[in-house]
């Protein structure tokens, strides 16, 4: 398009482009087709697509998403291309969902396995860096059940499917309080351990024999509480 063809007031070409007005009739046909392929692929891959989606289920959605979107806007192109990738990414999906009910190796290879982020108290700072959690993160995700120190926790684990998993700790013991250091008068009100000192960083028991906590090489000790 040369320069001198551009005008601000040329409301045809912004709105409408350059293509024919027929093709608005094709697009409706075409957003119905590929409405139907999205809506048969969904349903065919099982109701686990409607809820929290695993790597495979998001690796899917994406693929069908990518397919089906040069079809529906590029005048050129077809919608039988789109219903091949629709019936790959169907196949694959049910392929992964049959074995893996089959092998649990297979399961473990495409599905992932629970990771532990808090065992005991404490925090697993290995399993928390290679899940990709930061403990700003994880604070907020404990509170929301209502979980105010670590003591309160048994096993906290993250789902193969990204969702966590809490365990509470029948008999809560004294741990790092998880509070936010903005309400002091809030925090206050939670009794301390006796004599007892965690990790300010992952909640391990303070050993009276290092002044650098084990677990993830901090060096900051703060009274448990119960």
């Amino acid at each position: 398009m040369k320069s001198e063809d551009i005008h601000l007031s040329d409301w045809h070409r912004i709105l409408l482009g350059q293509i024919p007005a027929e093709f608005y009739v094709k697009l409706i046909i075409r957003a119905l087709v590929v409405y139907v392929i999205l809506f048969v692929s969904i349903r065919a891959m099982g109701k686990r697509m409607f809820s929290q989606l695993s790597r495979n289920e998001m690796a899917a959605l994406v693929s069908l998403a990518a397919a089906i979107g040069v079809p529906l806007m590029a005048s050129n192109r077809g919608v039988l291309s789109a219903i091949v990738v629709a019936m790959v990414v169907v196949s694959i999906h049910r392929f992964i969902a049959s074995n893996a009910t089959k092998s649990r190796a297979f399961e473990q290879i495409s599905q992932g396995r629970p990771g532990i982020v808090i065992k005991d108290r404490v925090v697993d700072m290995k399993a928390l860096s290679a899940i990709g959690l930061s403990r700003s993160q994880l604070f907020p995700q404990l509170r929301r059940q209502n979980i105010t120190h670590f003591g309160m926790v048994e096993r906290f684990y993250m789902e193969p499917n990204g969702t966590l998993t809490l365990i509470k700790n029948d008999e809560p013991q004294p741990g790092l309080l998880i509070l936010p250091e903005t309400y002091p008068e809030f925090r206050d009100e939670f009794a301390k351990a006796d004599s007892q000192k965690v990790c300010a960083n992952c909640g391990l028991d303070q050993n009276l024999n290092k002044s650098c906590c084990p677990n993830c090489g901090h060096r900051e000790w703060v009274e448990a509480v119960s």
